[in-house]
């Protein structure tokens, strides 16, 4: 396995490490570093200290290949409270990613907090494990996985899991909380599958992250739900905590069909 996800490869391109493999293809990535490398851009754009990388939709176009990306990036909407960029990752002159992400002005002064329940405590790592019944390389082994609830796709249904990365996105960079968010956000849609992979074909075509507050640490809870329609649209809705409680909420819209 890599040390990281991405490597530099030039003024505003990275390549793709095969950690960063996804559970349906051994050529294309898991949605995860994509979209965390999508916020880390936007973070990165035009730095402005008072605001706060929010929320983050992204629209994944096709598979995002397991090479070189390169990132084009610009304000769509500035503003001092809050101002709206877009990044587009690009693979071999065809798009593959689009990002849209709200930073909002932090406040000078305190605002009362909502209460947020104390989550489930972190399982020892004994507890720890992939997602079962599937082709589990790249992604999966670059990050952490322990159970709160649910086990993957042999055990359909709602499930929880703390994750952590074991690697960081680009060589010497700490995460961003948004990037640690996305980089797991995009599991929810697998960990509460609720149909059986081998008969079922399901994926999402976009991730939407929403934090009210960054989270801290390296552990990042996600609590997820799938519901299907008769019509083949899943919809993948996850809370996301860190060890004090939620910071924020993650949709996905699936396609779903019989294989």
């Amino acid at each position: 396995m890599h040390t990281v996800f991405f490597e530099p490869a030039g003024p505003d391109t990275f390549a793709a490490t095969a950690s960063t493999i996804g559970p349906w293809s051994t050529a294309a990535q898991h949605g995860g570093p994509p979209s965390a490398l999508a916020a880390r851009v936007m973070e990165a754009w035009e730095p402005a200290p008072a605001q706060r990388l929010a929320s983050v939709a992204v629209d994944i176009l096709r598979p995002v290949p397991v090479g070189k990306l390169t990132a084009r990036t610009r304000t769509v909407r500035p503003g001092r409270r809050v101002a709206l960029v877009e990044t587009v990752l690009s693979a071999d002159g065809q798009e593959v990613l689009h990002a849209r992400g709200w930073k909002i002005e932090v406040a000078a002064d305190p605002v009362p907090p909502t209460a947020a329940a104390a989550p489930p405590p972190i399982p020892p790592a004994a507890a720890a494990g992939a997602p079962a019944g599937m082709v589990w390389e790249g992604y999966g082994t670059a990050m952490e996985w322990r159970y709160v609830s649910g086990g993957g796709l042999d055990e359909p249904g709602p499930a929880a899991a703390w994750m952590r990365p074991t690697i960081p996105l680009l060589p010497g960079e700490e995460m961003s909380p948004m990037s640690r968010a996305l980089l797991s956000a995009d599991s929810g849609s697998g960990l509460s599958a609720v149909l059986d992979v081998r008969a079922f074909l399901f994926i999402n075509v976009n991730v939407n992250v929403m934090l009210q507050r960054d989270p801290a640490g390296e552990w990042l809870l996600l609590d997820a739900v799938t519901a299907i329609g008769p019509n083949g649209t899943g919809v993948a809705t996850s809370t996301l905590s860190d060890q004090s409680g939620a910071v924020g909420h993650v949709a996905q819209a699936l396609l779903v069909a019989p294989r």
